[in-house]
């Protein structure tokens, strides 16, 4: 019967007697680059016909299997046959979906067999659904490795007994698909297994970049000669439209904070540095940083440390009196070459000893702020147009018109001539618009109808849309391209119909507030800071003490969401550039200094947001399967777009103007969660609430003891806390970088708590390439175990002295079975000479395989040396699996 590509048969299809089809993906050594590439050119119009809608389900190069079956009168006895092609051709109508066919299973009986058949034809088509088997299927030379191939499916099957669950549902697919590496095959040596991965991982921080070369500007020169093949790509890559709604998103996502921090700034330091600033600065840093960076995919914006370290230059410039923008130009330039000489020493190498530990303590603060931000803007709302419940407090308040109110209109009120005051229930704008006038009165600081209520509506109403639709993608309603343009442009939908509903209302909620003006904000500046502008020459020798600070403040954050930004779990295929990096955002503040601008560094919120709007999931999931995360649309040209029009956001004043400022807190409150998802110390944070038989299958608990888990989650939950403290006064947050560095130490010491496997599990492991120090104190290395026990001869043996006077001669490393073939094509675990194998011991192989030869040594090596008296009370129990010869 029709099998989907991916997965069991459907427990609710009948098969049909005629054929089926069972798709698989492709590998590089069936087909060609192309897939079918050699099929004949009279079978190209099937590409055209059958189930062509189906085809985007199904993997590019993918093969079919086809499983027919059915009664004939000649037959006495049932008979099969496997038929595998050459080369995968068109079999016309055969299949239902143009796909080219590899294998034919024919499976034809007597009369009144039909039922068996079908059974039969529908456990073939498991089979070929098994991405061992049919690994098996294409390489098996005789029908013991099919059978052996069965055996191994047969160990891996789960069984529903009879009764626990009803045979006429449809069973649904799993959340996640387990990996079959192990399967597949195991190492036959820890100590190798443990080589490999020290090596893989120092193979892997030399192509981050995140190893010292040696040399001046190493580092640097290596992130230009990697990123340069894929910068054409980088331009290619922004064009769909899935970069066009992250834009659009983003553009807000970074318009917002980039004001606010303006305004921010320009309060601490009396409008030296403001709104225009800021905006002036997000146009430079943006599209330069768009254009060089080694990371596109990060995204510069202003941070709070920055904003109180401006504030105490400022405070400190005006106690002394010295001009604070030339000041500040000289602690600029220092940091900017501080920074140039870490980035010509590699300096971005030691990123490597910031772990998932300080990383995600990074991350959820940051989102914690976001999150936080939002609803203390919101309240800050509720304080300032408090909503009245007592009418009797507010009919104090009333309008008194003015010079130029019109005489027939008061006269069509409903209050007497003699009266001057239009009536309390004349809200501030009709009394304004319509009688020219003012409210006055006692009430009226009490007197804003509905402004906080609908700036609630609209800030809680943004989140749950911008969060059901993005969700929307696996949905059952519309068709899948629908469900992703929803997906795509969830926040931008939910902006516009917020703004629809508040222009609806026409209540007077606050509104973004942008410069229209394009000039500096303080009238006694230019776009140019001199040298000292009255300063003495020394204060630029001076300035080196706060540039020191500003350095770490600048490298830390920077670096912080750089690694967050290039980890593994995103599938970056261009990889990053953190010298690179560095060596942009040194070169930006040197020339924003000049320019009396603010200085902008990675945002990790933004950043993060900006990697999730472009994440791709796979179209070819068979029908029940979750789509597959395949990576990141990796390009420049969204980074750059959003820095153009945020530059250019002075000439549209009127349209952002119309944008309710609780619609943009909205969108601070889904970025925070939204960077919150796949974090796994929030999911532990979870756990601690969270009954054991609640809790979710996560890898981590499988191997890590749950106090344990527990017991990390509480270590990061304190070290959280006091960056949290130390952030949120002004007088401590300018130690916040150097409290990331603290961190890194607490990571260190858990070395001494935690074992290194459980670490390596729940966090990631420090750069020590030294074995003995990575190994555990109860482990011996490879070499000490061979010079301690006894030496193999010449044939791998290993010669036993039992207590009798007889010796025992056994292998030193177990024989290990395995249904695959080599790179000369010769079926490793058979012996061709004979042509039999053992099924028992192929399923035994993939049940208990996990002895390792280490531990085997060392017991053969204390058994070695046990005294005799010992040896005769106690029996040796040797696990050897060999093939039946």
């Amino acid at each position: 019967g029709t099998q989907h590509p991916h997965g069991a048969p459907d427990a609710n299809f009948d098969p049909s007697p005629s054929a089926g089809t069972i798709a698989r993906n492709q590998s590089g050594d069936r087909l060609d680059a192309h897939g079918v590439s050699k099929v004949n050119s009279s079978h190209a119009s099937l590409a055209t016909r059958g189930n062509t809608n189906f085809m985007r389900k199904i993997p590019h190069g993918s093969e079919a299997a086809n499983i027919l079956v059915g009664e004939v009168s000649f037959l006495t006895k049932p008979i099969s046959a496997l038929v595998r092609l050459n080369e995968a051709v068109f079999l016309g109508d055969l299949t239902e979906v143009p796909v080219p066919t590899r294998f034919i299973f024919l499976h034809m009986g007597p009369p009144g067999c039909l039922a068996s058949l079908h059974e039969n034809g529908r456990a073939m088509a498991t089979l070929f659904a098994d991405e061992v088997f049919h690994e098996v299927a294409y390489k098996a030379q005789k029908n013991e490795h099919l059978l052996a191939g069965m055996d191994e499916f047969l160990d891996a099957v789960t069984v529903l007994p009879p009764g626990e669950w009803d045979p006429s549902i449809r069973i649904e697919p799993p959340a996640l698909i387990p990996s079959q590496d192990k399967r597949k095959g195991q190492k036959k040596n820890e100590i190798l297994d443990e080589v490999d991965e020290e090596e893989e991982e120092l193979k892997m921080r030399e192509l981050a970049g995140l190893t010292r070369t040696g040399r001046l500007f190493g580092g640097l020169i290596n992130d230009i000669k990697r990123k340069a093949p894929w910068y054409l790509s980088d331009y290619t890559d922004g064009f769909s439209m899935q970069s066009v709604a992250t834009f659009f998103f983003l553009y807000f996502a970074c318009l917002t904070p980039i004001v606010t921090f303006g305004g921010l700034l320009g309060e601490a330091t009396d409008n030296r540095i403001a709104a225009m600033e800021s905006l002036v600065a997000g146009l430079i840093c943006g599209v330069v940083y768009g254009l060089c960076s080694g990371q596109p995919l990060t995204i510069l914006g202003s941070t709070g440390p920055v904003l109180v370290f401006e504030s105490i230059v400022f405070d400190f410039c005006s106690r002394v009196e010295w001009d604070y923008l030339s000041f500040r130009l000289w602690i600029g330039l220092w940091c900017g070459l501080i920074l140039l000489i870490l980035v010509a020493v590699d300096a971005s190498a030691l990123v490597c000893y910031i772990t998932r530990f300080t990383e995600e303590n990074f991350a959820t603060l940051i989102a914690f702020i976001f999150i936080y931000k939002a609803i203390e803007k919101v309240a800050h709302i509720g304080v300032k147009y408090p909503m009245e419940f007592h009418v009797d407090r507010i009919k104090n308040c009333t309008c008194e018109p003015g010079e130029m109110w019109n005489e027939t209109m008061w006269n069509n009120n409903t209050l007497d001539d003699t009266s001057s005051m239009v009536p309390w229930n004349a809200s501030g704008i009709e009394c304004n618009a319509t009688f020219n006038g003012t409210m006055v009165g006692d009430g009226c600081k009490h007197y804003y109808p509905d402004i906080f209520l609908l700036s609630l509506i609209l800030f809680v109403g943004t989140f749950i849309i911008s969060t059901t639709m993005k969700d929307f993608k696996g949905a059952t309603f519309f068709p899948t391209k629908v469900r992703t343009f929803i997906s795509d442009f969830a926040v931008i939908i939910a902006i516009l119909l917020m703004v629809g509903l508040d222009m609806l209302f026409g209540i007077n909620t606050p509104k973004l507030d942008v410069p229209g003006d394009f000039q500096p904000t303080w009238k006694g500046r230019t776009w140019l800071i001199p040298f000292f502008n009255g300063n003495a020459w020394w204060t630029s020798l001076v300035a080196i003490v706060p540039a020191i600070l500003a350095t770490i403040l600048v490298f830390m954050d920077q670096q912080i969401t750089a690694v967050i930004i290039n980890r593994k779990e995103f599938k970056l295929k261009k990889g990053g550039g953190y010298h690179l990096d560095l060596f942009c955002v040194a070169i930006l503040i040197m020339v924003n200094s000049v320019m009396g601008l603010p200085w902008f560094v990675a945002a990790t919120v933004l950043s993060i947001n900006h990697v999730n709007s472009l994440k791709q999931e796979s179209e070819c999931a068979a029908p029940g399967e979750k789509p597959q995360f395949l990576g990141v649309q990796e390009n420049r040209l969204t980074h750059i777009l959003i820095f153009i029009f945020i530059g250019l956001s002075v000439v549209m004043t009127p349209i952002l103007r119309a944008i309710p400022m609780p619609v943009l807190f909205g969108v601070f409150l889904y970025m925070g969660i939204s960077a919150l998802r796949g974090l796994q110390f929030f999911d532990r944070i979870l756990l601690l609430f969270m009954p054991v038989k609640y809790q979710p299958d996560y890898t981590f608990l499988r191997q890590v003891p749950l106090k344990k888990v527990h017991l990390f989650t509480l270590v990061q939950l304190i070290c959280l806390s006091v960056l949290w403290i130390v952030k949120s006064f002004s007088q401590t947050s300018i130690l916040f970088p150097i409290m990331l560095v603290v961190m890194m130490g607490v990571r260190k010491l858990l070395d001494f708590v935690f074992t290194q496997s459980e670490l390596k599990i729940l966090d990631d492991p420090l750069p020590d390439f030294s074995r003995k120090k990575r190994m555990g104190d109860d482990e011996v290395p490879d070499d000490d175990v061979e010079n301690t026990g006894p030496k193999p001869d010449k044939d791998g043996m290993v010669t036993i002295p039992l207590a009798n006077g007889n010796v025992m001669r056994v292998p030193v490393i177990p024989i290990n079975i395995s249904e695959e073939m080599n790179a000369s094509g010769i079926w490793k675990g058979m012996d061709h000479s004979d042509g039999h194998t053992n099924g028992d011991s192929a399923r035994k192989r993939g049940n208990k395989s996990d002895a390792k030869s280490a531990e085997e040594r060392r017991r053969l090596s204390m058994m070695a040396e046990e005294d005799e008296e010992d040896n005769t009370d106690q029996a040796i129990s040797i696990k050897v699996t060999t093939p039946q010869l």
